[in-house]
């Protein structure tokens, strides 16, 4: 006789009373993927310093064209609310302070992985998929790549492609500005 588990899920307001209710503190790393809340991994050298780079490269480049968000939750659903690593968004003249930016609001999120790469590609890029993310960008630390993902089904990405150092790409909604994989990167 095999017994079934179940699992208490939650929405995205059950997740904020649990924070208001200081069952988390603000300095936990924890996000909503799928109405579970989800331990992040810690932030290592790497990670930290190209989360950095990227902020510098799109401030630069990208100016008053986007918000720039960095490591800020985006609202997709009513059960996930995952915080990428860095978010292009519209601008808004509030600059997201009545609501976490959505889907519609998403030019570009940008995942930096090392040691959550398959967790990366298997969990949270589908899930962006689904809530139509138009592009998605994974920085793959260990292969030293930049897988991109564009065209979102409910299925996956009808497009991905991966870059290697020497070779350029534009955002898809940004087509007038380039950037090489070894400024992603970095040395």
């Amino acid at each position: 006789m095999s017994v079934q588990l179940l699992r208490r899920l939650f929405t995205v307001d059950q997740y904020y009373k649990m924070l208001e209710a200081g069952i988390f503190n603000e300095n936990e790393r924890v996000e909503l993927i799928r109405g579970e809340i989800i331990e992040m991994s810690p932030i290592g050298i790497r990670h930290s310093a190209c989360v950095k780079r990227l902020n510098e490269l799109f401030f630069l480049r990208l100016g008053k064209a986007v918000t720039l968000g960095i490591q800020d939750p985006v609202r997709l659903n009513n059960t996930s609310e995952p915080q990428p690593d860095v978010s292009l968004l519209q601008r808004r003249p509030d600059f997201y302070e009545t609501q976490h930016p959505q889907p519609e609001n998403v030019f570009l999120l940008i995942e930096v992985s090392d040691t959550t790469v398959k967790y990366d590609q298997e969990v949270k890029i589908p899930l962006y998929a689904e809530n139509n993310i138009v592009e998605v960008w994974l920085v793959n630390l260990t292969e030293k790549c930049l897988e991109v993902y564009r065209q979102p089904t409910a299925n996956g990405y009808e497009i991905v492609q991966t870059f290697q150092k020497g070779e350029t790409v534009t955002i898809q909604a940004l087509s007038n500005v380039t950037f090489t994989v070894d400024e992603i990167l970095g040395d």
